[in-house]
């Protein structure tokens, strides 16, 4: 082969182991080209795929915590209504017991009097 080449090209031998060479080299530069590219692209398949599992991963514990989120608050909201609720009927109850001490001093005999009465005192104790 190389004494073909020599005689194509004008008898030279280095020339001809020189294209020898540079045929060899791009050989083995397009071999390492093609296999380079190949992994490349499974390489770009692989973390493509787990960038988007990452994503779908990401997504699916974004939507849990919200609806975590959602329902501590909607249990707190649930557990303030009942507070207030509770508060309301103290209020309430207050109210009436306030307005029931009102009506008996009102009707106590002894109320224009500059000493407290019996009566009087058991009203007090009543608050406390």
């Amino acid at each position: 082969m190389i004494s073909i080449l020599s005689k194509l090209l004008g008898g030279s031998k280095l020339a001809a182991w020189a294209v020898v060479a540079l045929l060899v080299a791009a050989a083995f530069g397009g071999t390492y080209a093609i296999a380079d590219h190949r992994g490349y692209a499974r390489a770009e398949l692989k973390y493509t795929t787990q960038i988007a599992q990452m994503k779908a991963d990401a997504a699916t514990a974004r939507a849990n915590e919200i609806e975590r989120q959602n329902a501590a608050n909607n249990a707190a909201k649930q557990a303030e209504a009942k507070r207030i609720a509770d508060m309301q009927a103290d209020a309430d109850a207050l109210q009436h017991q306030i307005e029931e001490l009102q009506r008996e001093a009102h009707q106590d005999p002894d109320a224009g009097k500059p000493a407290l009465g019996a009566s009087s005192v058991q009203r007090i104790n009543k608050i406390r």
